[in-house]
């Protein structure tokens, strides 16, 4: 199967699932030309060795989850390693070892997710090929071994004055590979990764004492991307979504987290993180409420934008989106047929018109108190239905046929889709 046909297919399942494509997001993105492109230029910056951050603001159907998902994905293109942590009551802001661990979780590359091990190895593979390059390919396994723990200690030696348990954790995992022991290896990824209940015979054998917790967090995410980078890729992009949970948390937690983020932008800007780039998204509350970010003056004069006029500055730290509306949602339905041509057939386009597309639209944003802005994951999921029906039947005709009811859907309405959705009786 040709590989664009493979990605249409993929596009058109998730849009039918009410989820946002894993790829190919620039098929079907409207309105984000700018936006695009600052962030590109940003990571242009941080692969030749600089840190950047930027704040998505936007209220929900803006499209906040679809604009990171973009980045990140154009991350991924140009060469980073990427990660989605969303913010939650079980990994709250204001704990660094929870967000670190999530990090280390949802690694990704361009070829593969849950990347941790396939990075490690490449960095690992990457210190013998250098040590028999200089030396020879006679070295003896255990002269390159001896080599290699040297190097991996040389390589992060930098961490290792502030803690030395990482370069300890991967000499360990280095060994554990070589003698076949892999269930200790896994087990010394594990307890990188910050996962719980690693056993005390890693520890043992490593030589190290306890777990990662919030006050070493930051120095191993430091590490994390040096590793990163050794092993061949630009960097790290690190997502941090749907911030505007940290509101309903006490105000020593809130003030905690709010604090981490000064922490993280004053290390970007020291140019103690090279190669790393975060990307924040909250709702317009958290940047403007009395339990959000303008709480703590010192973060909100970091990063408070300087006018939010008609002609919106996506390079001052905040992108600030604006609602979804009728005409990128057109859009955006056109590009879809478009997908779904090279996915399966080319639609009939009398059938599925520019006229039926407008009249679809107006009917479900009725039910939903006339928001456009909410409704562009259940449009998106109810017009799939539709190009399946017009591809399946010859005599569909979704112009007499297709009238909006939202019973099929109450049980998988999100909370914000609740809210504004007009009841009948």
């Amino acid at each position: 199967m040709a590989k664009s046909r493979l990605e249409s297919i993929n596009i058109i399942n998730a849009l039918r699932r009410g989820t946002v494509p894993a790829g190919g997001l620039e098929r079907i993105a409207v309105g984000l030309d700018v936006e695009e492109g600052v962030i590109a230029k940003q990571l242009e910056y941080v692969e030749q060795g600089g840190g950047d951050l930027k704040f998505i603001r936007g209220e929900y159907g803006s499209g906040k989850t679809f604009l990171v998902a973009r980045a990140l994905e154009i991350a991924r293109t140009r060469g980073f390693v990427t990660s989605h942590v969303v913010i939650a009551p079980s990994t709250p802001l204001h704990k660094l070892k929870g967000i670190y661990q999530q990090v280390c979780a949802n690694l990704r590359t361009s070829g593969e997710e849950h990347a941790m091990k396939t990075i490690v190895d490449n960095w690992l593979f990457g210190i013998e090929e250098r040590l028999l390059s200089v030396s020879g390919n006679g070295t003896e396994d255990a002269v390159l071994e001896t080599a290699t723990e040297r190097e991996i200690e040389t390589a992060l030696s930098g961490i290792s004055e502030m803690n030395s348990a990482l370069a300890a954790t991967l000499r360990t995992y280095y060994r554990a590979n070589n003698t076949g022991d892999f269930t200790l290896a896994q087990a010394a990824l594990g307890w990188i990764s910050a996962e719980p209940n690693i056993g005390r015979e890693l520890k043992q054998k490593a030589g190290i004492r306890g777990d990662i917790d919030d006050t070493i967090a930051f120095t191993f995410l430091r590490g994390l991307v040096s590793i990163i980078h050794a092993a061949g890729y630009r960097g790290l992009a690190i997502a941090i979504d749907e911030m505007e949970t940290t509101q309903g948390l006490q105000r020593n937690q809130r003030e905690k987290a709010y604090q981490t983020l000064v922490r993280i932008i004053d290390a970007l800007d020291r140019g103690d993180m090279p190669r790393c780039y975060f990307l924040f998204t909250g709702t317009p509350a958290l940047f403007e409420g009395s339990r959000g970010i303008r709480s703590l003056p010192p973060l909100y004069d970091r990063i408070n934008v300087v006018q939010s006029d008609a002609f919106k500055n996506p390079r001052q730290p905040q992108i600030i989106l604006s609602k979804f509306d009728t005409a990128k949602l057109e859009l955006v339905a056109l590009k879809v047929v478009d997908v779904y041509a090279r996915a399966y057939t080319e639609p009939d386009r009398e059938r599925i018109s520019h006229r039926f597309i407008r009249a679809m639209i107006r009917k479900i944003t009725t039910r939903f108190g006339g928001r456009v802005d909410i409704i562009p994951r259940i449009f998106l999921k109810e017009f799939v239905d539709i190009l399946d029906k017009c591809e399946l039947y010859e005599n569909y005709n979704p112009h007499d046929t297709y009238d909006f009811d939202t019973e099929h859907i109450k049980g998988e309405l999100k909370k914000e889709e609740e809210a504004v959705m007009v009841v009948t009786f």
